[in-house]
């Protein structure tokens, strides 16, 4: 017995109790962090949480970079850090700026001592990385903000004194509000427009940390994050070749929850799920002897060598976010963003500035979204809604409203499938750019055009199953997409017949495509044309149902009008029997576990009819002048 109880004893002290830490503004470092003794920063609370702990933090502004040292063992023994419960708390990367000078009319500047941003001066840090395109000047990671809003960076100190709009801005006004800067070996000097505001009698905050929450070292897994507002990090350019470092990032790590939360003002990305520095970085640009395809697939075995697997990195969980002002993307992930779940989240006006452009900018944008499920997202004024780019696979695209932006809706890139886009609203003049094969769109509203390209120059990866090992490689020659059960809206004229120039309206644009499609049915409206191959189109060509967004009182409605005629489209309920198996992986449509996939539920995740489910995202929406509330 004594024995026995040694052993018991020994071996309820090898596991720690979960604690509650606490933070709060009023706090000290050297407190012990309890309810009555909290302390100051985040910082000291994340060096000692251990795995099962939670750290609470309590309302006010906290300026730092929080760097968690560790995470957590598993699911259910997570480092928890999350907002206290109806409090607001804000993390910045930036620092309040003071003792402006007048220095002209309306311009303001400020010498700030190069000692005072430590090792990293934003100012002194020029954006640069593969993909990226600065448009001819330089770019510095540093910002300014006045009231809480950017202004306008600009390369040449007459653009501060004599401001024009910036010609391919979302913002021409707020353009005009711009700041410079320069160094040398003692100070940083910015100088900026504030349209005769005092500086010194406004709040006026400048980045100084290139993110606000962000493990320096891989393998931090674990780890919630909730009910924070993170917001102005000095952020670098996000290439898939590169370490992805986003406002908030999971560093190429496993298990994180990004929950609740409010992330602005990213002068790049707002959330990564994207990889490490050691699989390569910015390799095409350190030598652009090769292709950046060769280079990112070199980038991939590197990865996997690595350990890029299921049991080692992604399954995140993205949800419930509002994401807005970041000049590169909201959510971005290179190979990291494996078997994750972003649902939820409200994402826009993202590259609104478009002072600098370059392939890696979109609300949403993944390489490698190996069994990744994208959900119930509102994306509009992001440029591009959702690029999958590379490796979508397994990919699940569903009950997204995306609109309002100028690019396109969807980008699928050099994707070899399967994947699955359904009950989706897509609402933009172009929804969808397909440079890709093998996918399955089923019960789709599209309002805009579709492209239709291959792409024999670049060889991309497919997988085996489920997993983050290779299958092969191809190129895509286009097609072997499966159109069921959607209904396209045209723009009420006539259609351009070369889909090779600017596409169209409706899966006639895959007329010439080396890979025929699988369709049945569709209903074309307004001047939307089928597939010439499809046997069961409902043709509504002649009518239009005028369907429009609109904004009432903080909630969204679409309104269109459906006639009688539209009940009788000869739909059939689609499952992973008819769907199939994608020519060139040879897999099958189905769920992230192997299950038999079913998409039996509409939008609002209603029950669809066994017999004849209604085509479009809504199952049974009426006809006459409808108003359906999106949310």
């Amino acid at each position: 017995m004594h024995q026995r109880t040694i052993l018991l004893w020994a071996m309820m002290t090898c596991v720690a109790p979960a604690k509650e830490l606490h933070v709060s503004v009023r706090g000290i470092d050297t407190n012990d962090g309890s309810a009555a003794k909290p302390f100051k920063t985040i910082s000291a609370a994340a060096r000692l949480a251990q795995p099962g702990d939670a750290i609470t933090v309590h309302e006010g502004t906290y300026r730092e970079r929080v760097t968690p040292p560790r995470g957590g063992e598993s699911d259910s023994r997570r480092i928890v850090y999350q907002a206290a419960s109806g409090e607001n708390v804000v993390i910045k990367g930036s620092e309040v700026i003071r003792n402006w000078k007048p220095f002209l009319p309306g311009v303001w500047k400020a010498a700030i001592p190069n000692s005072f941003f430590g090792t990293y001066n934003p100012y002194k840090d020029l954006i640069n990385g593969d993909w990226f395109d600065a448009k001819g000047r330089p770019h510095h990671t540093g910002e300014v903000y006045l009231n809480g809003k950017s202004l306008f960076e600009t390369h040449l100190l007459e653009n501060v004194l004599n401001p024009k709009p910036h010609p391919a801005t979302l913002d021409r006004e707020d353009s005009t509000w711009t700041w410079f800067t320069e160094s040398d070996a003692q100070f940083t000097h910015i100088y900026a427009n504030f349209h005769g505001k005092n500086p010194n009698e406004e709040l006026v905050e400048i980045n100084v940390r290139d993110s606000c929450f962000y493990p320096d070292k891989p393998g931090r897994d674990y780890i919630t994050v909730r009910g924070f507002h993170m917001s102005q990090a000095a952020t670098q350019w996000a290439a898939p070749t590169a370490e992805q470092i986003g406002l908030i990032g999971t560093h190429w790590s496993k298990g994180w929850i990004i929950e609740n939360n409010v992330v602005s003002d990213s002068k790049c990305v707002g959330i990564s799920l994207g990889k490490d520095r050691k699989t390569g970085h910015n390799v095409w640009t350190n030598d652009p002897r090769k292709d950046g395809a060769i280079h990112y697939n070199e980038t991939i075995l590197r990865a996997l060598e690595a350990g890029w697997s299921r049991e080692k990195i992604g399954s995140h969980i993205v949800r419930n976010n509002v994401i807005f002002n970041c000049e590169q993307a909201g959510i971005v992930g290179s190979l990291g963003a494996v078997f994750s779940r972003i649902g939820d989240n409200h994402i826009y006006d993202i590259w609104t500035k478009r002072q600098f452009a370059g392939a890696e900018i979109a609300g949403i944008k993944l390489h490698g979204a190996i069994d990744v499920l994208i959900h119930n997202n509102r994306i509009h004024r992001s440029g591009r809604g959702i690029w999958m780019d590379w490796m979508a696979q397994g990919t699940r695209i569903s009950g997204n409203v995306v609109y309002d932006n100028s690019t396109d809706d969807l980008f699928v890139e050099v994707n070899h499938g399967p994947f699955l886009v359904d009950n989706n609203l897509f609402l933009s003049a172009l929804n969808m750019r397909d440079v890709s094969q093998g996918g399955a769109y089923v019960h789709n509203l599209m309002t805009g055009r579709i492209i239709s390209q291959p792409e024999p120059r670049r060889s991309t990866p497919y997988h085996k199953a489920h997993s983050t090992a290779l299958g092969g490689l191809a190129s895509v020659v286009g097609g072997d997409d499966r159109f069921y059960n959607n209904v396209f809206v045209g723009a009420g004229g006539a259609e351009d017949v070369n889909p090779l120039r600017a596409g169209g309206h409706g899966p006639w644009v895959y007329n010439h495509r080396d890979y025929p499609l699988q369709t049945g049915g569709n209903v074309y409206f307004a001047g939307a044309r089928p597939y010439f191959q499809e046997k069961s189109a409902l043709d509504l060509r002649a009518e239009n149902p005028k369907v429009e967004l609109i904004e009432e009182d903080g909630h969204g409605f679409l309104r269109m009008t459906l006639g009688a005629a539209f009940r009788t489209a000869a739909t059939k309920r689609v499952n992973t029997g008819p769907l199939g198996k994608a020519k060139v992986s040879g897999l099958g449509y189905e769920n992230g576990d192997g299950s038999p996939l079913a998409i039996d539920r509409d939008y609002f995740g209603k029950k669809r009819s066994d017999s004849a489910p209604s085509a479009g995202p809504f199952e049974d929406p009426g006809q006459g002048n409808l108003k359906i509330k999106l949310w």
